[in-house]
Order: structure tokens, then C-alpha cells, then sequence
């Protein structure tokens, strides 16, 4: 990398951040997690995204500060700056947010960013998404900023080759799955959920988001290893999957947790139900390298429109639910 005139500390910075992209494999959902966190932090910006395009539209599929809220947000291509990034194939800078035509700017105003740099995402020559960071000051972007955007897209470019063998098509899968255990990840549980309230408002629908942590993974790591931990979790997720149907969806959240769309219900008996039969197949003996193993997890749920309308508190009352289910766990020893 040539340094032209980056600050010794940060050019020392984009080495660290490579290192540990490096370190990250071919998991290119934490690899775009990980760019995007670190380039908020290295641009002293407000927040930062990486935006897959995915047939007609961007969707967020890594986000952080400012934009994090947005993760799994689809929006048109058309009629923005990162359209016309995608057009042009070039880095766009907007400092003035007020007084740019390119940009939407009742978008700009929603999120509350006065200033943005957009850099095309391409890989094996096609443009694939954007890499944006975002900024509530206007002016607070220069060309350092461009210089340490476009390393960064590079970083993700380089981790994108490596993950895919055919194509877009499966360069989205990749970057929508966990690495570890082939279900959804962060991103496309958020999509999914996004577009699933969308439909059950237009419809008048109910259905149910269940918050899961897997206890004890600590105490595994420590007795048995971290390869065990990692097996543990895939037999968690495993398990999950076998009790849904094909209209619901399991993702693993990051860690331990895991999300599950529950995309039919009729009464809220139905949820307690499933969650029990979710745990009753968690509970399940688990062998790992003649070590038996004993599984568990704390669940908890909400319903849309009974507990919420909204996204944020959707996902705040799965996860009390959850908590208070651990917290009575620890109190009592009782599984639910």
C-alpha cells in the first residue's frame, strides 16, 4: 500500500485492521462487521454500512453508529448517491448534505447525517455494493478519508474473491449466512424481519420472534475447548432448524444468541409451544469426542401486534422475555 500522506498512526491502524481481517478467513459476514466497525472508528465518522445490491435494490448488510439500526434495510438503487456511485464506478463525496441534488436528502435528514463518502464495492469487475461512512457534521470528510474508504472496500473485495466460487447469486448467500453454521446471519434475520412486518401490517397477520441464548458455552470452552464450544453451536443450531417450519427462520444473532422468525401464528399458545419443543430437542443428549455434553438454553418470545408494531420494541421484549426466563433459571433450576 502506497501511504502518500496518512498519518503514521493510521497507516499503522490499516495494517491492524488487515491483520485481523486475515485472521477472519473466508467468514465474510464477520469480515464486513469488522471493516465497517473499524473504518467508523479510523474516519471519526458517526457510522458506516456495507450495502450489497441484491436485484433491484441495496440491501444493509454490515452496519455500525449511526446506521446501525438500519441493518437489513433494502432500498432502491435509483435516485441516490450510491446509485450514482454504482453508475459511475468511482468514490462520491458529499460534505453538504443541504445543498447536494445527488443525494435524498429526506433520507440524509431521517438518519441526521450532513456529510458522506460512498465507494463502490467490486469484485471479479462487477460492482457488487457500496462501502459508505456517515457523518452529522458537514465538511467532515477529505481525502485521506477516500484514501482509507477505498483500502477498506479493498479489504472486503479481497475477503468477497476468496469466499465465492460462482458468482453474485452465491456472493450474497455467503454474506447473509454464519460462517460457522450455515444459517442465516445478523443481516438477513433483520431483512427478513423487516419485510415480515411489513407483510403481516399490510395483511393484518400475527407472528412471533423468539429470542435464544445458549447457556453454558463459557463452561464448555473452558472444560472442553473451543472446538467443542464451536461444535455446540452447531448442534444448538442444528437442532433449532429441525423444529421449524419451512415458513420460519433461524439465525444466529453473534455468540450464542440466536433469532427465530415464527412466520404463522394464530394465538399466542402456539409460540409456547414451539419454545417448548425447541427446548425439548436443545435438552437432547450431545456427544463431542466421547465427551457427553449437557445443552441448554434460555427462551423467550414476542408477539407482533399484541407485544409491539415496531422493530426495536419487538426485539426488546424478546429479549426481557429471555432474560427473565435466565434469571428465573438461576433462581429456581428450572429449564422453562
Amino acid at each position: 500500500m502506497n501511504q502518500n500522506n496518512l498519518s503514521s498512526k493510521i497507516f499503522i491502524e490499516i495494517i491492524d485492521i488487515q491483520t485481523e481481517v486475515v485472521q477472519q478467513g473466508i467468514d465474510l459476514s464477520s469480515i464486513m462487521d469488522l471493516v465497517t466497525r473499524r473504518t467508523q472508528h479510523i474516519t471519526n465518522a458517526d457510522g458506516a454500512s456495507v450495502e450489497l445490491i441484491e436485484k433491484n435494490e441495496l440491501v444493509y448488510s454490515a452496519a455500525s453508529g449511526i446506521a446501525e439500526k438500519y441493518l437489513g434495510l433494502r432500498l432502491n438503487i435509483e435516485n441516490s448517491l450510491s446509485g450514482e456511485c454504482i453508475k459511475t464506478r468511482m468514490p462520491l463525496i458529499s460534505n453538504d448534505i443541504e445543498n447536494d441534488d445527488r443525494v435524498n436528502k429526506e433520507a440524509c435528514r431521517k438518519i441526521g447525517l450532513n456529510s458522506m463518502i460512498v465507494i463502490p464495492l467490486i469484485c471479479r469487475n462487477d460492482v457488487v455494493g457500496i462501502v459508505k461512512v456517515l457523518s452529522a457534521n458537514a465538511g467532515h470528510f477529505n481525502d485521506d478519508s477516500i484514501k482509507i474508504l477505498e483500502f477498506m472496500s479493498g479489504l472486503i473485495a479481497a475477503a468477497m474473491f476468496n469466499a465465492i466460487s460462482n458468482g453474485e447469486s452465491e456472493l450474497f448467500h455467503k454474506a447473509t449466512h454464519d460462517h460457522l453454521t450455515g444459517i442465516s446471519n445478523r443481516s438477513l434475520f433483520y431483512d427478513r424481519l423487516r419485510q415480515k412486518m411489513s407483510q403481516a401490517s399490510r395483511k393484518k397477520e400475527k407472528f412471533g420472534i423468539i429470542a435464544l441464548d445458549l447457556d453454558g458455552l463459557k463452561e464448555i470452552n473452558d472444560n472442553y475447548g473451543h472446538r467443542a464450544g464451536d461444535a455446540a453451536i452447531k448442534e444448538a443450531a442444528l437442532r433449532i432448524s429441525k423444529s421449524l417450519r419451512e415458513s420460519d427462520t433461524v439465525a444466529r444473532l453473534g455468540g450464542d444468541e440466536f433469532g427465530i422468525i415464527v412466520g404463522e401464528v394464530v394465538a399466542r399458545n402456539d409460540i409456547r409451544l414451539l419454545i417448548q419443543r425447541i427446548d425439548f430437542e436443545i435438552t437432547k443428549p450431545f456427544e463431542f469426542e466421547g465427551w457427553k455434553i449437557n445443552l441448554r438454553a434460555s427462551i423467550g418470545y414476542a408477539l407482533f401486534n399484541e407485544d409491539g408494531f415496531e422493530l426495536e420494541e419487538l426485539i426488546d421484549k424478546a429479549d426481557k422475555s429471555m432474560y427473565e426466563v435466565k434469571r428465573a433459571r438461576k433462581g429456581s433450576g428450572n429449564v422453562l
